[in-house]
């Protein structure tokens, strides 16, 4: 870049953190009751702006450095070997399952008609990749506490044809990962981390605190808005294994063989000299393909977004553990409602609070997220409730694609009597008092409880 253009490049970019000064940072004040309390939300600042700006000056529009310096630092953060940026969350997982289905693995791979243990009570993308492969969801309860797996059920799901557990960390609350991870040692099955809601969890394990995501074979993080950091869509596998690393990698490049990174040819130094499959000798590595996969890459924009947001991201996972708190606190005591507990060895790292109506509270659950919505305050249901009531898996009713261990009584409840409220950095102490009186007010007036 010549003098000139640099001198105008510095001159945008310092522009630029004028404009956000300008059009973002003076936000006008909370009216309670008025100002709507969204549940999540973006939490950034200048930096976000100018990386944005700054790749858009180098015009780069698929994945280059900036996603190249997004992936070693986030997998640093993380603890681990490899990181691949991918285009959300649901590819994500896609991506981590597919991966598990590489030939190459031999009698690990799963196979169509192999089964994977989840749960119903989530997110359906952590499913629908099960189900689009021909794989079998067996879908296990959950625990109200918690809104996780109920690992008593583990051994009950078993089979001769399961090969996988892959279960989402709920809200931020880490599962009981000791337990799933010895089982899943114990009988030979892969553990994929949803970890889309939980970046930042810890769980004690092995002797050690570990962060979530990391500690099964395959971890998967989401970067939509709300999450816990944003690229405004985006989202990372990762892994520990090269040979995952790998299939992953090929997964999301459309399945090719080659492994150079963009804008780079030859690096593996055979690009006209190797041999695959019936193609002739020498066929050009780059348009060799050793699986069907996908093109699920995200863009140098999106990665630089995620470079600035994670110089933010240990500050987000603590101001949402003091907003968990405050809620906490600020809640206890409330006759009619279950609140969010975890795992004695867990640290979560809260994506939302989640609060279930007892059957006897004498209201329910549309009731009070009515009244909060009415006040402003946003609510959300623990996403699905329970997927099996959804027309997406009628059409399975009949030849029964998916497997039930038991009775989903507890996700039935999550279904129809539980609903979660924000904890997300843009939340303060203001608004989040104005959440728990507004909760207050509700059951006092129909319960005659007060605080």
């Amino acid at each position: 870049m010549n003098s000139n253009s640099e001198n105008l490049k510095q001159q945008i970019l310092a522009l630029t953190r004028d404009y956000y000064c300008s059009n973002f940072e003076n936000q006008s004040d909370f009216v309670p009751g008025k100002t709507k309390i969204n549940y999540g939300g973006r939490f950034f600042d200048h930096s976000e702006l100018v990386n944005l700006v700054d790749a858009a000056l180098d015009f780069w529009l698929t994945a280059g450095s900036w996603a190249q310096k997004f992936e070693k630092r986030f997998a640093q953060w993380l603890g681990v070997r490899y990181c691949s940026l991918c285009n959300s969350g649901s590819s994500a997982n896609l991506l981590a399952f597919s991966a598990l289905t590489a030939h190459e693995l031999g009698e690990r791979a799963i196979k169509r008609g192999d089964e994977v243990i989840t749960v119903a009570a989530g997110f359906p993308t952590t499913v629908a990749c099960i189900v689009q492969f021909g794989a079998v969801p067996v879908f296990v309860d959950i625990r109200l506490e918690d809104g996780n797996i109920d690992a008593s059920q583990l051994e009950r799901a078993l089979s001769p044809r399961t090969k996988a557990v892959m279960l989402a960390h709920s809200l931020g609350n880490p599962f009981n990962v000791q337990e799933i991870l010895n089982f899943c040692r114990e009988h030979g099955l892969w553990l994929i981390e949803d970890n889309c809601d939980a970046l930042g969890s810890e769980y004690y394990v092995d002797g050690q605190w570990k962060k979530t995501g990391t500690i099964g074979d395959i971890g998967t993080s989401s970067f939509y808005p709300p999450h816990h950091m944003t690229m405004g869509e985006g989202g990372a596998v990762y892994t520990n294994s090269p040979q995952l690393d790998k299939y992953i990698k090929s997964f999301r490049d459309w399945g090719r063989e080659c492994w150079c990174i963009g804008g780079v040819d030859n690096t593996c130094g055979r690009r006209f000299s190797g041999q695959f499959g019936q193609l002739p000798t020498g066929y050009d590595h780059k348009y060799v393909y050793s699986r069907l996969g996908y093109n699920l890459k995200a863009t140098d924009l999106q990665a630089a977004i995620g470079c600035a947001q994670l110089e933010k991201l240990d500050f987000i996972v603590q101001r949402r553990r003091e907003n968990f708190a405050f809620l906490k606190k600020g809640l206890e005591g409330i006759p009619g409602l279950l609140l969010p507990s975890h795992q004695p060895n867990g640290r979560p790292s809260w994506f939302g609070f989640l609060i279930v109506v007892k059957e006897d509270a004498g209201f329910t659950r549309n009731q009070i997220t009515s009244y909060l919505e009415e006040h402003g305050i946003q609510t959300r249901n623990l996403f699905a409730g329970n997927l099996l009531k959804h027309p997406a898996f009628s059409p399975y009713e009949e030849g029964k694609d998916y497997r039930v261990v038991g009775i989903l009584s507890a996700t039935d409840t999550i279904m129809t009597n539980g609903f979660w409220l924000g904890v997300y950095p843009g939340l303060d102490r203001e608004k989040l008092q104005f959440m728990v009186q507004a909760v207050w007010n509700f059951v006092k007036e129909k319960t005659g409880a007060y605080a």
